[in-house]
């Protein structure tokens, strides 16, 4: 009885086939929660803000085409000086009176002038005296005149005097009244929020000369709004 035989194939060319590796496939990766909420946090805060900008610029056209708002103009009227001189500490002591018309050009607008305003008379970089613009309120369309009381003590005085008195020789003495006036706008019955009226006039005057009338050669005035 023959054996049992086994009967082994040998592939061709003498290579063995060899099955495919199949690599482990990792599992998904789940988004974490707080990831989510912070995504979700950061988009409703980012729609707030763009939400609030389309309105904030909706509701400045509106006051814009409706009130049609204007800034306040400002003429210096005139200038006195009524003292003017040196102190036993050598710092120049100066006192003026100003004269400015305020006009509110708004037809819908009042303007509050709040405490803390001033005006100030200033000779290149030097401040010689400043006042406070009083509190009231400027109706639509309205002209208000107002004339403040200036003070002042300036140091080095006997340098800043002899430049002013150099200058008044020439007939033509430069200067800067600078405005400084917190104010509230008031659109039909409501007020608003509190801005700032910065303004400078540079003036040209003939002379400072104490109780005299004094000559304003020229005036150029600027003025802007500031929140």
């Amino acid at each position: 009885m023959e054996a049992n035989k086994t009967k082994t194939t040998t592939p061709a060319h003498g290579k063995t086939d060899l099955l495919p590796v199949q690599r482990p496939i990792p599992p998904p990766v789940m988004p974490s929660k707080n990831r989510n909420m912070c995504c979700k946090i950061f988009c409703w805060v980012l729609s707030l803000l763009v939400i609030a900008m389309i309105a904030l610029g909706i509701a400045v056209a509106v006051v814009y085409f409706v009130f049609h708002p204007k800034l306040p103009r400002y003429e210096v009227n005139s200038l006195r000086v009524t003292n003017l001189g040196i102190n036993l500490d050598l710092s120049l002591s100066a006192e003026f009176r100003v004269e400015i018309t305020a006009r509110n050009p708004n037809e819908k607008i009042g303007i509050y002038y709040e405490k803390g305003g001033h005006i100030g008379v200033w000779y290149d970089k030097t401040k010689l005296c400043e006042g406070p613009i009083p509190r009231f309120y400027q109706g639509h369309r309205n002209v208000t005149k107002l004339n403040v009381a200036l003070t002042g003590r300036a140091q080095y005085g006997n340098t800043v005097l002899a430049a002013l008195q150099q200058q008044q020789q020439t007939g033509r003495v430069p200067l800067d009244l600078k405005v400084d006036a917190p104010v509230a706008v008031k659109l039909g019955k409501l007020k608003m929020k509190k801005i700032r009226i910065l303004g400078n006039c540079k003036l040209v005057v003939d002379s400072l000369s104490t109780n005299n009338n004094i000559n304003i050669k020229a005036s150029d005035c600027s003025f802007k709004a500031k929140l």
